[in-house]
């Protein structure tokens, strides 16, 4: 059952609402537009505040879904997150879309705020703490994220979930690898 919920985690995750909302609604590819990126924020730019909720609701629901079917499968906190980063991984490299996806930040809010409700203030005091100081939208966000795995610790005091967490904060640092580095870049 496990290995099954592990390959399900994928499967849902490579749905890539992105792609699927601008197909249907907008008769278009996202992957040609804009950044290219399938995700919300790319979708929000050149099709508005509607394509923008709409592809970040689907994309957070993948997450939720993940970290419900785990609790409902009575799976420890450590599986829930696993299946998480699965979920998270699939985002990325979809096999649906041949390994080219989104950047995992909508499904990762949807699953970690799934998993721990308490972590919506940290994420937001995390965020308004770093905005002021960085200036971006991406560097505050996944700045603020870097409290997730703190505040589970202090929680539950679970090495394994904290340790998960940052695996999954890392791989989506990796994702956002290129935004960083531009944007890191001094000024010439």
């Amino acid at each position: 059952m496990l290995w099954l919920y592990f390959i399900i985690s994928y499967f849902i995750g490579s749905i890539m609402f992105g792609f699927l909302i601008t197909k249907i609604f907008y008769r278009k590819d996202i992957r040609v537009q804009g950044s290219g990126n399938v995700g919300a924020r790319n979708a929000g730019r050149l099709h508005g505040k509607t394509a923008f909720v709409l592809i970040f609701l689907g994309d957070a629901l993948k997450g939720i879904l993940v970290i419900l079917a785990a609790r409902y499968l009575q799976f420890s906190e450590s599986i829930q997150l696993l299946g998480l980063a699965l979920a998270i991984f699939g985002h990325i490299k979809p096999i649906t879309l041949k390994f080219k996806g989104g950047k995992g930040i909508s499904t990762f809010i949807g699953g970690i705020i799934t998993f721990e409700p308490i972590l919506v203030p940290v994420i937001i005091l995390g965020f308004g703490m770093l905005y002021p100081f960085m200036k971006s939208f991406t560097l505050a966000g996944l700045g603020a994220f870097l409290f997730i795995p703190v505040v589970l610790f202090l929680k539950n005091n679970d090495w394994l979930s904290c340790i998960i967490a940052l695996g999954i904060i890392a791989m989506l640092y990796a994702a956002h690898a290129e935004n960083l580095k531009e944007r890191l870049k001094p000024n010439e």
